[in-house]
């Protein structure tokens, strides 16, 4: 499946959920994540979408690094969630 279509059924059932979602399309940071979503009790988590069998790109997991120490969640998605750390 197509990462976009991907992305469009993951942002529907998250919403669904009850979350917020705003989809980063330009940003001034090179790899950061293509969603960011708010949960019901407004937590933020920086999720990026990938197609089954593809894996984020270095920069995208400097980038996810980046906000963890910041003490901010970051997942990857290509059809279920992986934490960075599970690389």
């Amino acid at each position: 499946m197509l990462e976009s279509k991907i992305q469009s059924k993951l942002i529907k059932n998250l919403e669904k959920e009850g979350a917020y979602v705003i989809k980063l399309i330009s940003t001034n940071k090179n790899g950061i994540a293509d969603l960011l979503s708010f949960d019901k009790d407004n937590v933020p988590t920086f999720i990026e979408v990938k197609q089954q069998g593809k894996k984020p790109r270095p920069l995208q997991i400097y980038r996810a690094k980046e906000l963890k120490e910041r003490g901010i969640r970051a997942v990857w998605y290509d059809g279920e969630y992986h934490e960075y750390d599970e690389q």
